[in-house]
């Protein structure tokens, strides 16, 4: 009997709906059919086992975190590199999405949390990212099995990981902690590696530096510490920082210290949207939801990014390490 603890990879193509908008659906599905069958072989080839495919996505199953983590390094890595001369629209980078659990199979079909919460994360991450959760990284750190042994030190051996915080994930009861896995070889070294110990990772009782946010919006920038959280933004005076459009709400949405992040949560009527910098394909709406900041970015109140108009104010996280750009 198959062990029923696997690791859960969902691999999504980011942008596939502009593609369609701007080449037509013909040329792109055909891209999109050659890319998510490539995807699968290089899963098979990792020793996973592809569970179906999901259009323009990909869920596949591997019995050890260390496995799903390389396979997914190495997609990042070569899918970035192959479509670089492409058009730009056919330039669909992959959001990963990875976690560890009790998996349930039913005739060609799976079932169970780590399915629900590798898809979250997978949407969640963005384009050309990998986030992971702790069951996950946590396997990293023991013998690495069912890994191809030239994958080991080519691939594996590089990766770095940084912690996203504990994040509530939309449809899962309990929250769950989440880490970002580095996969570019030219990230910095201040990121922890898969070598390096979790509860020294998370230790509460550690000396740290101050965790800072900066956010500007006009001719207002104000820098706020993590022992000043939770504050409000919002277009009521009492907001800790005001926006005054009418398009944002009176509280607009609230930013809290929790787990060692900033956790900005939406509560407004028309949402808020994030963008990362750097990070192409990396906006994200909330609607009386929840993200975790980190590096830097925008942050638009009330309207969308596409409006040229909308209050739109900048952000960028000091967690003390240099993580912020």
């Amino acid at each position: 009997m198959d062990n029923p603890l696997q690791t859960i990879v969902f691999i999504d193509l980011a942008d596939s709906t502009a593609a369609f908008q701007a080449l037509g659906n013909e040329e792109v599905a055909g891209v999109i059919s050659k890319l998510t069958q490539w995807i699968g072989r290089v899963c098979e080839a990792h020793n996973g086992r592809i569970v179906k495919f999901l259009g323009d996505g990909v869920l596949a199953e591997f019995d050890s975190g260390s496995a799903a983590a390389t396979a997914a390094v190495f997609l990042q890595q070569q899918h970035t590199a192959r479509i670089r001369p492409w058009p730009k629209p056919l330039r669909m980078g992959l959001k990963i999405g990875l976690a560890s659990g009790l998996v349930v199979r039913m005739g060609d079909d799976a079932y169970g949390d780590p399915i629900n919460i590798a898809a979250r994360l997978s949407d969640m991450s963005g384009s050309n990212s990998i986030w992971a959760t702790e069951s996950v990284i946590g396997q990293l750190q023991g013998p690495r099995e069912n890994v191809p042994p030239d994958a080991q030190e080519s691939v594996l051996e590089r990766v770095r990981y940084r912690t996203l915080g504990t994040i509530q994930i939309r449809g899962i009861t309990e929250p769950h902690s989440v880490f970002q896995i580095e996969w570019n070889d030219e990230v910095s070294t201040d990121l922890m590696t898969v070598r390096g110990s979790l509860t020294e990772f998370g230790r509460v009782d550690a000396p740290k530096a101050e965790s800072t946010l900066l956010l500007s919006w006009l001719d207002t920038q104000r820098t706020f510490r993590d022992s000043e959280m939770p504050i409000e933004l919002g277009r009521a005076t009492s907001s800790a920082f005001i926006v005054s459009d009418q398009r944002v709400s009176r509280k607009h949405a609230r930013i809290e210290w929790l787990n060692g992040a900033f956790v900005l949560t939406d509560l407004s009527s028309y949402g808020t949207w994030l963008r990362f910098s750097g990070k192409v394909g990396s906006e994200i709406q909330l609607r009386r939801t929840q993200y975790i900041l980190h590096s830097s970015g925008e942050m638009a109140l009330g309207a969308p990014f596409t409006d040229f108009s909308a209050p739109t104010l900048t952000f960028s996280v000091n967690s003390g390490k240099g993580w912020a750009d």
